[in-house]
């Protein structure tokens, strides 16, 4: 319970009554320079002191306070008389506990102080102890520590030990799985070593550079002979296991692969035993040509290729075909053998060397065959698609066999010698044409040799344009054909209408030229010769409307007239004084040309009807009228030029130039 401090007692003998508080303001009054006079007591101070405490920031006091109210619990006169007693009791009594605690801690001190000089002394006689035995065990302790030294040491060497000799020694199951085994077959790890020991060989040149090329050498030696005999171990089995592939269909397999590679680095018995398995697919590839010729497949399907001799094309493209055909698949099993290599170049000019070793048996039964059917042609149409068929497959085989091949060649040779038969066939055609020139129909149609010339140019060029051959060499057949046919056919017609007139002449010339360009006109590489056929229809077209006009004006007794007026000059005198321009034969011409005028169609000159086009007898129509026209003109323009003396000039002309026109279109 806490006491409020005007209960506290003042002095030790008597408290003292408190006077009530009073506020300092009031107190300032009352001590005031005013009432200076008067004394200030002692109680007054004393109170005053009192009253300007900060109990709040007194921490002491509070504590002080705080414990007192711990046990002053009555407010009386005699509990404040008996408080300083009182607190020397509670200060006393808290003395002799303190005394107490501290008396048992001693005395634990005291035991603790005992049983740390026990120890001190025990610790003091195992180390007198310990020093005696150390004295006595040091040599021992010297020899142990050197012994597990050499210990380590020797347990580093063998682990440098195990580890060199299992990297640059062969474990004994690795030796057994090089050897031969009894049943002749290559052990299932045998690559796997052959790998191990190419690298214990590489890595041997490490040692080399060491202080340890003694061993080096002799470990380099020891591989160098395992490789060897596993080499030649291998060799001896891919050699027998090439041996084999002679079917059709040969097994080729991962294993044979593998080994193929593992040799590529032996070259002599990697061409060895490229030579053993190209020998055994040539023999293969040779039979089975032969067994296509003669006894087709099995049972009989498909039939033997000899059945078909009589037919040219279908036989020698049933040879081509089965070759090329025997050459991809030939070029598919090289790739499947020589896969694993890595070296893509490498390995397309390998496998082309390999093909064409194995194809070089087919040139001779090839080339005899071949020779033979070209010999006993001489069709044009058939040797120039026997030529196309042989330059398409030579084309496609040389994109699977080098250019120096003997298969290659052999195609390029017979198609060459095919061509010179067929250019051959074309040029005796073109000498008997020019020899044997007949002369033309009454009609001025095309002949019987034109028309079958003709009809045998477009079955050739019917084939040149299906062929499959390359662009550039369609065009140079194309231009071989033109220069061999279409020229001498040419020749031919105008050697042949030599000896007729000019409009017999250039009508028969239009009608062959004609027929010429519409048999080109559907066939590619025509232009340039078209433009030049079309050059010389357009010419003798002019010829002909040059006679019509003339075959007009000379029916209508205009032609004379007309060729005077366009040579007379002006210091000649007039036209009416020249012979066969006086009024009288002028007239009777206009009577005639009035005649034309009404039935121009009666004036066309009958060769114009054997022309096989209607086009170009259109266009001579045509344009005859429009000279006809012009020559009129010009007659008009003379007559009624008052130069001339006409006295009535349009009794002679009565119809303008313009009016002519008009009836005539």
């Amino acid at each position: 319970m806490t006491t409020s401090v005007e209960n506290l007692p003042v002095s030790g003998t008597e408290s003292l009554p408190v006077p009530t508080a009073v506020p300092s303001s009031t107190l300032i009054q009352q001590h005031s320079p005013s009432s200076s006079q008067q004394q200030i007591t002692p109680v007054q101070r004393k109170l005053q002191k009192i009253l300007d405490l900060k109990l709040e920031s007194d921490k002491d006091l509070i504590e002080s306070l705080k414990y007192l109210s711990t046990f002053f619990n009555e407010n009386s006169v005699r509990t404040r008389r008996s408080l300083r007693s009182t607190i020397e009791k509670r200060s006393l009594t808290l003395n002799d506990q303190f005394e107490e605690c501290f008396r048992v801690v001693k005395e634990q001190l005291d035991d603790l102080n005992d049983t740390v000089t026990s120890m001190s002394s025990c610790c003091e006689d195992m180390t007198q102890r310990l020093k005696d035995v150390k004295a006595q065990t040091q040599e021992l302790i010297s020899k142990t520590t050197q012994i597990q030294n050499e210990n380590q040491e020797l347990s580093i060497k063998s682990k440098i030990t195990e580890r060199f000799i299992e990297r640059f020694q062969l474990k004994p199951e690795e030796l057994n799985a090089l050897r031969a085994t009894k049943d002749g077959y290559l052990h299932p790890d045998f690559f796997n070593v052959l790998k191990r020991v190419k690298a214990i060989h590489q890595d041997c040149k490490l040692l080399l550079r060491t202080n340890q090329q003694t061993i080096g050498l002799e470990i380099m030696e020891q591989m160098a002979l395992h490789q060897e005999s596993a080499f030649e171990r291998l060799y001896r089995w891919v050699q027998s296991e090439c041996r084999l592939l002679t079917n059709d269909v040969p097994d080729l397999s991962t294993l044979l692969s593998q080994a193929v590679e593992a040799l590529k680095e032996r070259q002599v018995l990697f061409k060895y035993v490229l030579d053993e398995y190209g020998l055994a697919r040539r023999n293969a590839v040779v039979r089975g040509f032969i067994d296509a010729l003669t006894r087709g497949g099995q049972g009989g399907t498909p039939r033997p290729i000899e059945l078909s001799s009589h037919d040219p094309l279908r036989y020698v493209g049933d040879m081509v075909a089965w070759i090329h055909q025997v050459t991809a698949s030939e070029k598919e099993y090289a790739e499947i053998l020589l896969r694993k290599l890595s070296d893509w170049n490498e390995l397309t000019k390998t496998i082309q060397i390999l093909l064409g070793y194995i194809t070089e048996g087919l040139c001779r039964p090839l080339r005899v065959r071949l020779e033979q059917v070209l010999v006993s042609q001489h069709e044009p149409v058939t040797l120039y698609k026997l030529t196309n068929l042989l330059k398409f497959y030579e084309s496609t085989i040389k994109q699977l066999l080098p250019n120096e091949c003997q298969l290659v060649q052999v195609l390029d040779e017979v198609s060459n010698l095919s061509s010179k038969m067929f250019l051959n066939t074309l040029n005796a055609n073109a000498t008997r044409l020019i020899e044997k020139v007949d002369m033309p129909t009454p009609d001025l149609n095309l002949s019987d040799e034109l028309r079958r010339t003709l009809a045998l140019l477009k079955d050739i060029l019917d084939t040149h344009s299906t062929s499959m051959i390359p662009f550039e060499s369609k065009r140079i057949d194309f231009q071989q054909i033109v220069y061999s046919i279409i020229d001498p056919l040419l020749q031919m017609c105008a050697l042949s209408a030599a000896k007729l007139g000019v409009v017999e002449m250039a009508v028969y010339m239009i009608n062959c030229i004609s027929a010429i360009r519409t048999t080109l006109a559907v066939f590619a590489f025509t232009d340039e010769k078209i433009e030049m056929l079309e050059g010389q229809i357009e010419a003798n077209t002019d010829a002909l409307i040059g006679e019509q006009a003339s075959y007009i004006l000379l029916r209508t007794d205009l032609l004379d007239a007309y060729r005077l007026i366009e040579k007379h000059q002006e210091n000649q005198g007039a036209l009416s004084y020249k012979p066969g321009m006086d009024m009288i034969t002028l007239k009777a011409a206009m009577n005639k040309f009035d005649s034309y005028l009404s039935t121009p169609d009666m004036f066309t000159m009958p060769q114009i009807k054997y022309l096989a086009s209607a086009v170009i007898r259109e266009k001579i129509k045509k344009r005859s009228v429009e000279l006809v026209c012009e020559a009129y003109a010009t007659l008009y323009s003379a007559i009624i030029d008052q130069k001339n003396l006409y006295s009535n000039p349009y009794s002679i002309v009565p119809r303008t130039p313009e009016q002519i026109v008009k009836l005539l279109s």
